[in-house]
């Protein structure tokens, strides 16, 4: 740390989920962001990290982060970003497939029985 307080930075308490891996790890852990600023994260997680542990956060709708572990504390720990980020940006909603379906207007004799065969005839089965 650089010994300046940043606790005066404004953060965003949410609940959101991200992969985190630590330097010289090829395994991603996941973990629950609590705390996110344009500066830095407060993650929560099983993942055992050490102050000064260098990690590369994938946050939604950022991408991939560099930080160093600023402090840890039970299960917790502080990332400090290695550049600035649009935390409001993590905020929007994810747009899932559900937001991409197409929407198909029926016809307007789809709702309506077909009409009956005429007498005589024979109805193909």
């Amino acid at each position: 740390m650089t010994g300046v307080e940043t606790r005066s930075v404004t953060r965003d308490s949410l609940f959101l989920l991200a992969d985190i891996r630590v330097e010289h790890s090829a395994e991603p852990h996941r973990v629950r962001v609590r705390n996110l600023s344009d500066g830095g994260m407060m993650g929560e997680g099983q993942l055992r990290v050490q102050r000064g542990h260098r990690v590369s956060v994938e946050l939604r709708h950022i991408g991939v982060v560099g930080g160093t572990v600023a402090w840890v504390q039970d299960n917790r720990f502080g990332v400090a970003f290695d550049e600035e980020i649009d935390s409001q940006a993590a905020r929007r909603p994810v747009q899932g497939a559900e937001d991409q379906i197409a929407i198909v207007a029926k016809p307007s004799w789809a709702h309506r029985a077909p009409p009956p065969p005429e007498r005589g005839t024979l109805r193909k089965i």
